[in-house]
């Protein structure tokens, strides 16, 4: 990889403001049939083949956005049996959203720490302190959905990676997400997330939830590794589905305006 990720680190206020172009384009074959840990033995993910889709990276900026993407969040919400959760503007969040054909079919939002704190702090406060106190920068993410009739391997590594990316230019060097406890397996084996906090309720969604946790820089490892090869890095996990180094650094490019 040619580009360090270094330079970026404190850039965040070099982020290009225009939101509405796309960032990225990119075809994927298969669509990833569930996010669900599966039984022991069984693949992590199951693969349908379903003909090359186009999908385009882009950033909620709008209200009618981010009307759209409530709608694909509280649909998958519903989905799962859990209450609504609306998609709300934050100075301390960005929503990053995956189009096909205009049609709104995946979102993350990532959260930075500020003196407001994050939402994982209303009931996990003393593990995110405890990373605090090590002088960790934590970044959160949050509202994940997929479109169940779309969603594939690469539209969800691809959210992640970009959400990885704003990690990095935000000083973070960890992230962490909320999840059900069924999720758990796929987090761990497709990620490398590992547990942190207990089971608690989460009363925002009124249900259990589980604090996990991953150090950026096994992301980036990984990344470099196995960015852009798919299948023929023969790697179960979802980081052979995320951009290669050499589309990172171009992704890069439009994200960040680069001092002339």
């Amino acid at each position: 990889m040619t580009l360090s990720l270094n330079k970026l680190i404190g850039r965040g206020r070099s982020i290009a403001d225009d939101f509405d172009k796309t960032i990225i384009s990119f075809e994927s074959p298969y669509r990833l049939k569930d996010l669900s840990p599966l039984s022991e033995g069984a693949p992590e993910t199951q693969e349908e083949r379903l003909g090359e889709k186009l999908f385009k990276l882009r950033f909620a900026q709008q209200d009618e956005t981010f009307n759209h993407a409530s709608m694909l969040v509280q649909k998958r919400y519903a989905w799962r049996g859990f209450p609504k959760a609306q998609l709300k503007k934050y100075p301390n969040r960005i929503t990053i959203l995956s189009f096909h054909q205009e049609k709104i079919v995946g979102t993350v939002t990532v959260g930075y720490d500020s003196e407001e704190g994050m939402l994982v702090d209303e009931i996990y406060k003393p593990e995110i302190d405890a990373l605090r106190a090590q002088g960790r920068r934590v970044g959160e993410l949050s509202k994940l959905a997929i479109d169940e009739n779309i969603g594939s391997k690469q539209l969800f590594a691809s959210l992640i990676h970009i959400a990885y990316l704003y990690g990095v230019i935000h000083d973070c060097t960890d992230a962490i997400i909320e999840i059900v406890p069924r999720h758990k397996a796929f987090y761990e084996r497709m990620l490398g997330f590992r547990q942190i906090g207990e089971e608690k309720m989460n009363n925002r969604v009124n249900f259990p939830v589980l604090l996990m946790h991953l150090e950026l820089d096994y992301m980036r490892q990984k990344i470099e590794a196995l960015g852009g090869k798919g299948k023929a890095a023969k790697d179960r996990s979802l980081y052979p589905y995320f951009f290669s180094p050499h589309d990172q650094e171009g992704i890069l490019g439009r994200l960040l305006r680069e001092e002339t």
